[in-house]
């Protein structure tokens, strides 16, 4: 499997040593750098560079950002399209949100792009313009005072509120908001070293957590097996026997509509289909948490979110492929009479626990996967 890749997002000219002894502490960990001015991205002759830059940031996993004195190039317009800068407004509560109509550098606009893919992105500023945002963070509301001020750790003292305002951006975001100072690289190395030594351990626990609950469930559905052969076996009467065969049937779908706490007077009556079902119930989206950037390779990781109107969302370890399914369930479902689904979703309401599959989110789905999203090839680190 290929080694973990890294792109390096700050300015160059200026901070040519740091990147070039930052390659070398990325390759000895045995993984990729990404770096542009070490011909690492793939310069695409029918595009600005910028344009190219962007393209890379999504075949990255990890990003490290360095935030030094100056703001560097100011994106083109090209590139500026290949960002969803209105998917990017709600993720910060920064007084300026981001947007093409205030200049934007190369180097922000890559880490744009990094959080608007999920890419986890670690931040380091330079000590004397960490110093510098404080001080502007105080006087920021006096803008005469901040016209006078100079700023020792920025280049050019013009580009000071796009820099500290990018760095508020990143500062205040609900989630992946941690920012480190430096002073030399060797306080970079250091820091991700126990980063990354404590990610990896973090995802090692996830697993043996994941392992122990598959083991549970699978003893859980086995059992489950034996009981129904046996309470079948054992009942006589012929209308009986066919309530309870439903009662078996209908198992994982009522999980799944006890998990939405769908009313039960609405369920027992509706001729509702499927989809008028979750919409009538405020799910207007269901999506593969594969396709949204979490892989695994284990059942129990295999999941979906059902997405509520007001952004909220389910997490539940049904696939998206148990969903044709349910529907199809639904449907005979809801053929049944009114009195024979209440007995069902009564007696599946005593005995079922949907809390195993479901999960809810008072967060957005957006916020929830820039802290989830863990990159595959992280596992196989050293």
């Amino acid at each position: 499997m290929a080694g973990l890749k890294i792109f390096v997002s700050s300015t160059c000219f200026d901070l040519s040593i740091l990147r070039s002894e930052l390659r070398n502490f990325i390759a000895s960990l045995g993984y990729e750098p990404v770096m542009s001015d070490y011909a690492d991205v793939l310069y695409n002759p029918r595009q600005h560079t910028h344009s190219s830059c962007i393209d890379e940031i999504t075949n990255c996993d990890m990003v490290v950002l360095i935030i030094g004195p100056r703001f560097g190039g100011k994106s083109v317009p090209e590139a500026l399209d290949k960002v969803d800068f209105a998917a990017l407004q709600n993720i910060s509560d920064c007084d300026v949100p981001v947007s093409r109509e205030i200049p934007v550098s190369i180097t922000q606009l890559e880490v744009l792009k990094a959080i608007e893919n999920h890419i986890p992105v670690y931040t380091f500023i330079e000590k004397k313009v960490y110093y510098g945002h404080e001080v502007y963070e105080k006087n920021k509301n006096y803008p005469e005072v901040l016209e006078k001020m100079v700023f020792p750790g920025l280049e050019k003292q013009e580009t000071a509120k796009y820099i500290f305002g990018f760095i508020d951006f990143i500062r205040l975001k609900a989630t992946g908001n941690f920012i480190f100072q430096f002073e030399r690289v060797q306080d970079i190395e250091d820091i991700l070293k126990k980063q990354w030594s404590s990610y990896f351990q973090r995802l090692l626990y996830e697993e043996r957590h994941n392992n122990a609950e598959q083991k549970r469930i699978d003893l859980l559905s086995e059992q489950f097996e034996d009981l129904k052969t046996a309470i079948l076996s054992s009942i006589e009467n012929v209308d009986q026997r066919e309530i309870a065969r439903n009662i078996v049937r209908y198992r994982r779908l009522a999980d799944l509509l006890l998990g939405m706490r769908i009313p039960l007077s609405y369920l027992c009556t509706t001729e509702d289909s499927f989809m008028e079902m979750l919409q009538a119930n405020d799910i207007v989206d269901i999506l593969d948490a594969r396709e949204c950037g979490l892989m695994h390779d284990r059942p129990i990781a295999s999941r979906s979110f059902l997405l509520k109107r007001d952004g909220t969302f389910y997490e539940t370890r049904f696939s998206l492929d148990a969903f044709s399914d349910f529907a199809n369930d639904w449907e005979t479902f809801r053929s049944l009479k009114p009195k024979e689904r209440e007995i069902i979703l009564d007696t599946l309401k005593e005995i079922s626990r949907p809390v195993m599959w479901f999960r809810y989110h008072k967060q957005t789905l957006d916020a929830y996967l820039s802290q989830k999203a863990v990159p595959e090839r992280m596992k196989m680190a050293d």
